[in-house]
């Protein structure tokens, strides 16, 4: 299917007269389930590519796991940390820590220190689990 796109373009030279105008009509190949979530209002990220053969302008909209029917990302929390928790993904290990303002920067950072030094005895602590001793 294709879209067709309507663009306007002010005159660089005077931007404050906008009686100088051009109307351009692009014609690009769209996929029918972009179309559908567009319609519905959601944003669609991709990208547009030129054929210098053909001439066509088509446009690939990104696969994203989460526009997937059924998808639910799946991480397993490592330890409860004391301001925060740590978590891992199948590719990554997340480590999250909030703390008030009100405490002050010295405090602040004591705890981000205290947070760290848990989350490391935890990797740890799990790396240790799955060593099987003799």
């Amino acid at each position: 299917m294709s879209i067709h796109v309507g663009c306007r373009a002010l005159s660089q030279r005077e931007p404050q007269q906008i009686s100088k105008t051009m109307e351009v009509i692009i014609k690009i190949k769209v996929d029918e389930s972009v179309i559908a979530r567009m319609r519905k209002g959601e944003f669609v990220q991709g990208s547009l590519h030129f054929n210098k053969k053909t001439g066509e302008k088509s446009f690939t909209a990104y696969v994203k796991k989460s526009k997937e029917p059924g998808y639910v990302p799946t991480s397993n929390t490592i330890a409860e940390l004391d301001n925060g928790w740590l978590k891992e993904t199948k590719t990554l290990i997340i480590r999250r820590e909030a703390f008030q303002k009100r405490l002050g920067t010295p405090r602040i950072m004591t705890q981000m220190d205290n947070g760290n030094r848990q989350a490391k005895d935890a990797l740890i602590n799990r790396e240790l689990d799955d060593i099987e001793f003799c």
